[in-house]
């Protein structure tokens, strides 16, 4: 099971595995309080793709597009995390403000049509 949270909100026990799936660090989260069990930079999108999507909603059906590219390339992340998930709850951290247009929604959509 993949569930999402905001990485300034409480952990809690039900998250299970805690994984930031962003490519820079949370501004203003200390790392002791995060309580993130794995940082996957490389599962986040590139550098050059969260700039050009800025957050902005009207980009997010060509961000999901394009990020959903960018994965295909990371097989054995995906992999991995697909195992994790089917052994035990994993929770995808994120810092976006907008609960519903940010990577780790996309993120967690992918895997979930890759494997159903």
């Amino acid at each position: 099971m993949i569930k999402l949270k905001r990485a300034y909100e409480t952990a809690a026990r039900a998250d299970g595995l805690r994984i930031l799936v962003e490519r820079l660090w949370p501004r203003g989260v200390s790392k002791k309080n995060a309580s993130i069990d794995l940082w996957l930079k490389d599962i986040a999108p590139s550098t050059k793709l969260r700039k050009w999507y800025g957050h902005d909603p009207a980009r997010w059906p060509a961000f999901r597009k394009r990020y959903q590219a960018e994965l295909k390339g990371q097989a054995d992340l995906l992999a991995l995390l697909k195992h994790v998930a089917q052994l035990e709850t994993v929770t995808f951290v994120y810092a976006a403000s907008d609960a519903e247009h940010n990577s780790a929604v996309a993120l967690k959509e992918f895997l979930e049509r890759a494997w159903p």
